[in-house]
């Protein structure tokens, strides 16, 4: 079958529709007919549209199938749905979806269809829906707001008046909604950026650091992405790391964080001083979080695949600020992913609020006297929104609520509902609601502050005597690790020596003593130290005198952290590993400290190296001498290579790579 964007919408919409990963269907159906950015953006259109108005375009097929959809085979069933959403919703000529509708029954080899199809098109491709009659307002929502029964239902029975607007009004304007990394570029730079690099449009947002725009194809695909220069998140659910308001030296605890978006957000607060915790309970997601934070140049994270209690357990009133960016039931996301519609009911709701209550007594109890904790949603259910945080003041009386815009000098969203409360006291005015018409896409706020005196926090470069303490245990537990009979083991290979990476990281923390079996194989710890330092010496100095921490062959430049049994996946920054005797830097090491590398391959925005180097290629060495070096772009890190003979060896991770 041919490169075709309207074959391969239909080709991922007929898998969606068996086992409903949308994102993960759709980038598997591009990468494997290896569409070019104009393809790609056109036929992840097709899809999305699709999704998103299906209610509303499988009751106008209905009108003309009269043995109706399920009839049909699976192929032909998303070929005329994609033809409608791309006359309907697209902008696309009625003649050229039908044809090429048409066309498409002969490539998926349904052509005794193809009569079928052309007929069925031509009227419902112009069928008058403001002429179509209702059976009542649950009919009415279903098929204009593209909702399952369960969500019409829901969203008439508590918001009559709002339902119609929360499903059919769009988030953002239809733009994707960006947060700027501080650290890199303002929101007005990132503007100038992604104009200059092929966006359609680009504009600052409501919410300070946020930045509206318009691609052709995904965000995530465009060279600034890959740079670490803004990650895709709504405004909205930006504005919950904001409200935390993080400072410097701040210890800080996100605790449901993947994918990362407000955790580097955090980061970003914290300025590389204090401590951040991202937590995420699910494995996969952890993992993904932890990539985030290494893309985005964080240096003092410390990643967690725990569970909000144990978390609570280990370290009881230890964090300043926490968040919680509750797990819930969905509503919010309906616009955004059309498949929450379809999962929605009472007992998601009612499941949601009980898990919600649970991971806010964990946060409460983790929270040190005087701190803030932030609660959001993405929910429009009463249960997990003003009554949840109802509830918990009447469980917590040693909170008290405050205003969660705080010192904020704008607006954004709408007060609580006294009637969603469930009863219980709570001074509305105090949270917040946005609704999608107010540039949200249904959130909701708090903030929780704890009774008692906020600690002073250290001065800049200084540790507490306990952070001193955690440093040298961390320290002392890395030194233990040696090979048979204390002397100096044979060097592990570069993948050994990577899998020991995400271990070492944990036992930098946990203090873990390791079997001598596993021991075995191992650079002594005053090898890798050695390596580390003579490395330092020559292209990071500032960060020679630094504690550094050993393990497995890897250095660990760890953040302050007291040993624990949690499970962490990263404690600071990994900086490389000694391989066949010599010192290898690891990426990490390049995004978060790069720019106080000694050598430096220096390109700009314009020059065409970072296409080059971004997709894997060596590039030509114009400011960097001959060693290892740092690749950055206007200053900022993109990550590492060697220089040899005029040439940088690119030792970009090849997972980050452009296609």
């Amino acid at each position: 079958m041919a490169a075709n964007p309207r074959a391969a919408a239909v080709a991922a919409l007929v898998r969606q529709e068996q086992d409903g990963f949308s994102n993960l269907i759709l980038d598997a159906e591009l990468r494997r007919r290896e569409l070019d950015g104009r393809d790609k953006a056109f036929a992840s259109a097709i899809f999305y549209t699709v999704l998103e108005h299906r209610g509303t375009i499988d009751f106008i097929l209905e009108q003309f199938l009269p043995k109706g959809l399920a009839k049909l085979d699976a192929p032909v069933r998303e070929i005329l749905r994609a033809a409608v959403a791309q006359a309907r919703y697209m902008q696309v000529p009625v003649s050229a979806a039908v044809n090429e509708a048409v066309k498409l029954t002969r490539s998926f080899k349904k052509s005794s269809a193809s009569g079928l199809v052309n007929a069925v098109l031509r009227k419902a491709c112009v069928y008058d829906l403001d002429k179509a009659v209702f059976k009542g307002e649950i009919e009415k929502l279903m098929v204009l707001g593209s909702a399952s029964r369960e969500v019409a239902e829901f969203l008439h029975r508590h918001y009559p008046e709002e339902a119609l607007g929360i499903l059919t009004h769009t988030a953002d304007g239809g733009m994707t909604s960006l947060r700027a990394n501080p650290l890199k570029a303002s929101a007005a730079q990132l503007c100038e950026l992604l104009m200059q690099n092929g966006a359609k449009s680009a504009e600052p947002g409501i919410v300070p650091g946020s930045v509206l725009a318009r691609f052709e194809g995904s965000p995530a695909e465009q060279e600034l992405f890959r740079q670490g220069y803004y990650h895709v998140e709504g405004q909205a659910s930006q504005l919950a790391a904001l409200c935390v308001e993080a400072k410097p030296g701040d210890t800080v605890l996100d605790l449901c964080a993947a994918p990362g978006g407000k955790s580097s957000q955090l980061a970003a607060a914290l300025q590389g001083r204090g401590v951040l915790v991202s937590n995420e309970y699910v494995a996969a997601r952890a993992e993904i979080l932890k990539s985030n934070l290494e893309r985005m140049g964080v240096s003092n994270a410390v990643v967690l695949n725990e569970t909000p209690a144990r978390i609570a357990e280990a370290l009881p009133e230890f964090f300043d600020r926490v968040l919680v960016d509750a797990p819930c039931s969905g509503e919010g996301m309906f616009r955004k992913e059309p498949a929450a519609q379809q999962q929605h009911c009472e007992a998601l709701v009612k499941q949601c609020a009980e898990l919600g209550a649970q991971i806010l007594d964990c946060a409460a109890a983790a929270l040190a006297p005087g701190g803030q904790l932030v609660y959001s949603t993405c929910t429009f259910a009463p249960e997990e929104d003003e009554a949840q945080v109802a509830a918990f003041l009447q469980r917590h009386p040693e909170f008290a609520l405050a205003d969660v815009l705080g010192n904020v000098d704008y607006t954004f969203g709408s007060a609580g509902e006294e009637n969603r409360t469930g009863g219980l006291p709570l001074d509305v005015s105090k949270v917040r609601r946005i609704w999608p018409c107010q540039g949200g896409e249904g959130h909701f706020m708090a903030r929780l502050v704890k009774a008692g005196t906020p600690r002073v926090l250290p001065a800049e470069g200084e540790y507490t005597a306990e952070e001193q303490l955690w440093l040298a245990a961390a320290e002392a537990a890395g030194k233990k690790a040696k090979g048979k009979g204390g002397k100096p083991a044979k060097t592990p290979d570069a993948r050994a020596s990577r899998r020991e990476n995400a271990r070492a990281c944990r036992e930098a923390v946990q203090g873990d003593k390791r079997s001598r079996e596993a021991q075995a194989g191992e650079t002594s710890p005053a090898q890798s130290l050695a390596a580390w330092h003579a490395f330092a010496g020559q292209y990071f100095p500032a960060l020679v005198d630094r504690p550094a921490v050993v393990h497995g062959g890897g250095v660990l430049l760890p953040v302050p952290f007291p040993q624990t049994n949690l499970h962490v996946l990263r404690a600071g920054v990994f900086v490389g590993s000694v391989q066949k005797g010599r010192f290898v830097p690891e990426h990490h090491l390049f995004t978060a400290f790069g720019a106080q590398c000694a050598n430096r391959e220096e390109l700009t925005l314009a020059d065409p190296r970072c296409v080059e180097y971004l997709s894997g290629r060596e590039v030509e060495a114009r400011t960097a001498a001959d060693g290892w070096c740092c690749v950055t772009v206007d200053g900022w890190p993109l990550g590492g290579g060697k220089v040899s003979g005029g040439r940088v060896k690119n030792h970009y991770p090849k997972a980050l790579r452009l296609l």
